[in-house]
């Protein structure tokens, strides 16, 4: 083990990505991540039927199904059984307007407060000087704007990819279109749930990591939520559905972690990480400290981290 570590620590592309996975653990990352699914689990069925309410005042059958049917591709196969072949699709109502306005602005706020929180614990940003409730509710519904254009962007970028031939150099130019807008809204996404802090260029590497995350996420999870759903479906009958949904929104939700987990390690260079302690790294340091340092609330509380040097083995007994 103490020659793994000591390749990983001297590795130029193994001890960026270790540092990552490292910090993504000390951060409580998969705990997050679970919560971030969650809301975000909560609040998609809400706003799926105000989406198709909505549109269906509208009264274009061709904008509200590309619309809807854009929102629906982002959840691979599980989207296919929402859509208008399914069985049971969504139909809009007055009630479900209602519902939806009710249930989406719980689960959706929910979930953008979850991410805000878990951005500023990604960056260590103390608590004491952390947005307060309004400013991070004008981020919430600032997200949800960024949502919704993004949704509505597909949904035109649909319609004219859809109307082009479908040659490999066609195809090709389509992904590269599609992980540009990937890209963008990633990058704006994370200036809003980012503490000011932190300026915008340091958000770009994660930004294209998670553009281009999103799209392959996209381009193989539906073969691979389609196996995985069908399986469990078949075991579990319509909660095999809800696994499925669960589990996309988990992979999103870790994605989007991993993201922000980059743009840190960057910026602050946290590597090489040790894989076996003591001794820690100088990496390591940073990365405790900053992380007791959060944990200040209230402007006259200071936090101080010091560290000691392990104790000399001579290799007897005591």
């Amino acid at each position: 083990m103490h020659h793994i570590d000591a390749w990983q620590q001297r590795s130029p592309w193994a001890s960026p990505a270790f540092g990552v996975i490292r910090k993504f653990g000390d951060d409580r990352g998969p705990s997050l991540a679970a919560l971030l699914t969650y809301y975000s689990f909560l609040a998609l069925f809400p706003m799926l039927l105000v989406m198709a309410t909505i549109l269906g005042y509208i009264g274009n059958e061709r904008i509200a199904q590309s619309v809807l049917g854009s929102a629906l591709e982002q959840f691979p196969v599980v989207g296919e059984q929402l859509g208008r072949d399914a069985a049971q699709p969504l139909h809009g109502s007055p009630l479900a307007l209602t519902v939806g306005i009710v249930g989406s602005l719980y689960g959706s706020l929910g979930a953008t407060q979850v991410a805000q929180r878990i951005m500023a614990d990604v960056w260590n940003v103390p608590n004491v000087v952390r947005p307060g409730f309004v400013p991070r509710l004008g981020r919430s519904l600032g997200v949800l704007g960024l949502l919704a254009l993004a949704t509505v962007v597909g949904a035109g970028a649909g319609l004219v990819t859809g109307s082009v031939d479908t040659t490999l150099l066609a195809r090709t130019g389509t992904l590269l279109l599609v992980t540009a807008i990937h890209v963008v809204f990633f990058a704006l996404i994370l200036r809003v749930l980012t503490p000011k802090q932190v300026p915008s260029r340091d958000l770009r590497a994660g930004s294209v990591v998670g553009g281009v995350g999103y799209t392959a996420l996209l381009a193989i999870g539906s073969a691979l939520v389609q196996h995985q759903l069908r399986h469990a479906e078949a075991l579990y009958g319509q909660f095999g559905f809800v696994l499925g949904l669960l589990g996309w929104l988990y992979l999103l939700a870790q994605l989007a972690i991993y993201a922000g987990e980059i743009n840190v390690v960057l910026k602050r260079r946290l590597w090489p990480r040790s894989l076996i302690q003591p001794p820690l790294t100088r990496a390591d340091e940073e990365v405790l400290s900053a992380i007791a340092q959060q944990e200040e609330r209230r402007p006259e509380q200071t936090v101080a981290v010091a560290f000691e040097s392990p104790p000399p083995d001579d290799g007897g007994d005591p």
